[in-house]
């Protein structure tokens, strides 16, 4: 059962600069940029930054739907930051295991979205499963889309800095990049 329906803030640092970065779980841009995150708060300091992510189904990574809503149950376990992050990284690390080559082939054509569930356990560790069936998880994917809608977010990674989209900014960036272009 999931103890926080709301879903746990999937957000760390607490400085007056917030960086709100949205992200498609298997896009290699997005995970690219997750997995600078944690080295950007430290540089730039945890209280001078507080960074936000926020979650961005794109129609083009097939399973991104059931994969983003996997992430949310997740934010709703106890512990459920820890337990998103720690679903998010695994994702990143075996990527291939829920995408289609060139976004329409290949053997994840054949996997069921039970069988994409199941692997997120395996390689996570993460047991969303009885989360990922609330039916109020509905309303925290709406508001991670709406929230997109309403910034004119249309792909991942995208930044915004205290409210507004910062385009210089990108996963091919540096950490140290990032810091000076946030102005922490």
């Amino acid at each position: 059962m999931a103890a926080n329906q709301g879903g746990e803030a999937l957000e760390w640092g607490n400085g007056d600069r917030l960086v709100e970065v949205f992200l498609e779980p298997t896009c290699p841009f997005s995970v690219k940029a997750f997995n600078k995150l944690a080295d950007f708060v430290e540089q730039a300091g945890e209280d001078k930054v507080r960074v936000r992510i926020w979650l961005h189904s794109q129609p083009w990574h097939m399973f991104s739907g059931v994969i983003t809503r996997a992430v949310l149950a997740a934010s709703t376990l106890e512990n459920g930051k820890q337990q998103a992050l720690q679903l998010l990284a695994a994702i990143g690390q075996h990527r291939e295991a829920f995408e289609f080559d060139d976004h329409a082939t290949g053997p994840n054509r054949d996997a069921t979205p039970n069988d994409i569930l199941k692997r997120l356990v395996k390689v996570s560790g993460v047991d969303m499963l009885k989360a990922f069936d609330a039916p109020e998880l509905q309303q925290l994917a709406r508001r991670h889309t709406k929230y997109a809608r309403q910034n004119g977010i249309h792909v991942s990674p995208t930044f915004m800095v205290d409210g507004l989209v910062d385009s210089s900014m990108g996963s091919g960036d540096s950490v140290a990049e990032w810091v000076e272009k946030v102005g922490a």
